[in-house]
């Protein structure tokens, strides 16, 4: 009996030893990509952000909560477009435009030149020029007004989808493509995600999709990818892989593609 009850203590601390560990790893991943608090025992060291790179979709289904929420209590004294608008704002806020900056910087950098050097060093650039410039807001628009479109009883549940969707897309890019700056091979955006943690991370974000109906689910997915194989096709021409900026912009780009396909099934 005592020795069971040895062997039951040690397994316990394990346990608690790993869950201790996810969770630091969960709150380094909420920390790096968004504004939200984390507690301070959460650290800035690159290999414990490598290891939260698997929660990256559970960071978007947090902030889809957290958009589809305001959209309710907005909708509920608010006719719809202006409470959408105030959601999208929500979101921007929450995440520091941080993939927002990537989609404008690599546009700039792929739309200013043809050289893989010249479009490597524009975007390094913390300036943001005109080609930069219009495609944020073009993405904003677009965002909005395909979101209008899709109907305000399934808006709360696609909100929390595409942000889950759109970041497992970028980890499809890191898993299966290499960093194209040789400058930051240390960084750890730059790190390949393993299988197992892209498996993770994949059941994370095809969660939510259970909110939504099978065919509108189903078609946003595809608009989703397709969306990701185009830039995918688009980085590895242009500059044989891919950047930071290379990942913001790729979330960006399959999240408004995946509310298309969801407001294409509702047409």
């Amino acid at each position: 009996m005592r020795a069971d009850g040895r062997s039951n203590t040690r397994v316990l601390r394990v346990l608690c030893g790993v869950l201790g560990k996810e969770t630091v790893h969960f709150f380094g991943a909420i920390r790096f990509f968004t504004r939200l608090p984390v507690p301070a025992r959460v650290g800035h060291a690159a290999e414990g952000l490598e290891h939260a790179m698997r929660y990256f979709p559970a960071v978007g289904v947090l902030v889809g909560a957290l958009a589809a929420l305001s959209f309710s209590i907005f909708a509920s004294f608010l006719p719809k477009s202006p409470a959408l608008l105030a959601s999208i704002a929500l979101t921007v806020l929450l995440t520091g435009v941080f993939h927002e900056d990537g989609w404008g910087d690599m546009v700039d950098g792929f739309g200013n030149t043809w050289t893989k050097e010249s479009a490597l060093e524009i975007m390094k650039d913390s300036r943001l020029g005109t080609f930069g410039a219009v495609a944020l807001v073009l993405m904003l628009v677009a965002r909005f007004f395909i979101l209008v479109e899709v109907p305000a009883s399934r808006l709360p549940s696609a909100l929390v989808a595409g942000h889950a969707v759109s970041r497992l897309c970028v980890l499809l890019i890191q898993h299966s493509m290499v960093y194209a700056r040789a400058d930051g091979k240390t960084k750890p955006l730059a790190a390949p995600i393993a299988s197992n943690e892209l498996a993770f991370a994949a059941l994370t974000a095809f969660l939510p999709l259970l909110l939504l109906p099978l065919v509108p689910a189903f078609l946003a997915v595809v608009f989703a990818l397709a969306a990701l194989c185009w830039l995918t096709r688009l980085f590895r021409r242009r500059i044989g892989g891919y950047t930071g900026d290379c990942l913001g912009a790729a979330q960006q780009f399959s999240e408004v593609a995946f509310y298309l396909g969801l407001s294409c099934a509702a047409s």
